[in-house]
């Protein structure tokens, strides 16, 4: 399915997920794939930054959930593997196994060194080819994406960023991201190049590198995805800690009532009234 969804005309607009009711929200409103957030996960079941803490069991586990409760195709965030190329093939075979439409697998190293744990340093361009070979073998087909993404930039010349890019759509990668772009004249270099080969995916991340912040201004530069990976859980933190401030403060919930969605809300929204009729169902058969 996604792969017929790549083909078609025109932007694809994918928010990032984390778990089955953000994921519900996403297909409820339209879009026509979700993003499985290495970031929002962390976020939402950690309480912590994205600095890998997440396991690949967690991970699959996350997407099985997901794909469970949404008909949508999901593009999963699998960091670098979680591991040698060994474990890579076994987190590419876990999430296909638990409904992954494409795994993304980056060219970071996989421990960050606690001198730099914020930091992206990189694998050598023939590590990560070497990633992506694992992967297009670990998958049970080529209805599995594999998409690669390179965090070159800023962190080195731009002309690495292309080298590697090139380098990744040689070994056959189906989608592209180059994670760090921050002008427009590095967008169109890199749309110029490689648009007509291999769909391309920008992040229009609140707060990250982009030079763009709507998706109107992807799509004649010839980007085939745009990816609001954190969008979801940003606006759900925002307004959750002014509620709870709010609520500290005056003990009542009404100045945020107008937003929130009652409990009735909240059971049509999950799908409460289909399940009681899915019981009578079979309480009578």
């Amino acid at each position: 399915m996604l792969k017929d969804l790549l083909q078609s005309p025109g932007l694809l607009l994918v928010p990032g997920a984390w778990d089955g009711l953000s994921a519900l929200l996403v297909e409820r409103a339209g879009f026509p794939a979700l993003f499985l957030s290495g970031a929002s996960l962390a976020y939402a079941s950690l309480g912590r930054p994205d600095f890998g803490f997440n396991t690949a069991t967690e991970l699959a586990d996350t997407c099985a959930r997901i794909a469970d409760r949404v008909s949508i195709p999901i593009l999963v965030d699998a960091d670098s593997g979680h591991g040698s190329a060994l474990h890579l093939q076994r987190t590419v075979r876990s999430l296909s196994r638990a409904g992954a439409s494409a795994i993304q697998i980056e060219d970071q190293v996989t421990l960050k060194p606690l001198s730099g744990i914020n930091a992206r340093p990189l694998v050598p361009l023939a590590e990560m080819l070497g990633r992506l070979k694992a992967a297009q073998d670990a998958r049970p087909g080529e209805h599995i994406l594999i998409s690669a993404r390179t965090d070159a930039q800023p962190l080195v010349p731009f002309a690495e960023t292309l080298e590697r890019c090139e380098a990744y759509i040689e070994a056959g990668c189906d989608l592209l991201l180059a994670e760090g772009i921050s002008t427009p004249e590095q967008a169109q270099t890199l749309t110029t190049r490689f648009a007509h080969r291999v769909p391309l995916i920008h992040n229009l991340l609140e707060g990250g590198a982009s030079p763009f912040r709507s998706a109107d201004e992807l799509a004649p530069l010839g980007f085939k995805v745009a990816l609001f990976a954190g969008a979801l859980i940003q606006i759900m933190a925002g307004a959750g800690q002014q509620m709870l401030a709010d609520l500290h403060a005056t003990g009542t919930t009404a100045a945020s009532r107008d937003t929130m969605l009652t409990s009735p809300e909240m059971a049509k929204l999950t799908g409460a009234p289909a399940l009681v009729e899915t019981a009578k169902h079979w309480a009578s058969s």
